[in-house]
């Protein structure tokens, strides 16, 4: 199991396919699972594909590095 990390435009916008997708790296599951409040990727999985809030999406840039999108409706889900 591994965390994505997804962006579409947002609501109202004709395109509602992904505009973005990052697959956090393993050694970054734990504290981007902090992040977002989930005790572990099982957790994840039952609440789906969860919208996180402009600050959870700096904390979790920040963490792995790397930019995220910031025109976009970002969210984060389990994939197995």
């Amino acid at each position: 199991m591994y965390l994505c990390i997804a962006g579409f435009f947002p609501d109202g916008h004709e395109n509602d396919f992904v505009q973005f997708e990052l697959d956090v790296a393993p050694e970054f599951n734990q504290t981007v699972l902090d992040l977002v409040g989930w005790g572990s990727l099982e957790e994840g999985v039952k609440y789906g594909v969860v919208a996180l809030t402009a600050t959870q999406v700096r904390q979790i840039e920040n963490v792995l590095g790397k930019p995220i999108p910031s025109d976009l409706d970002i969210c984060i889900s389990v994939f197995a």
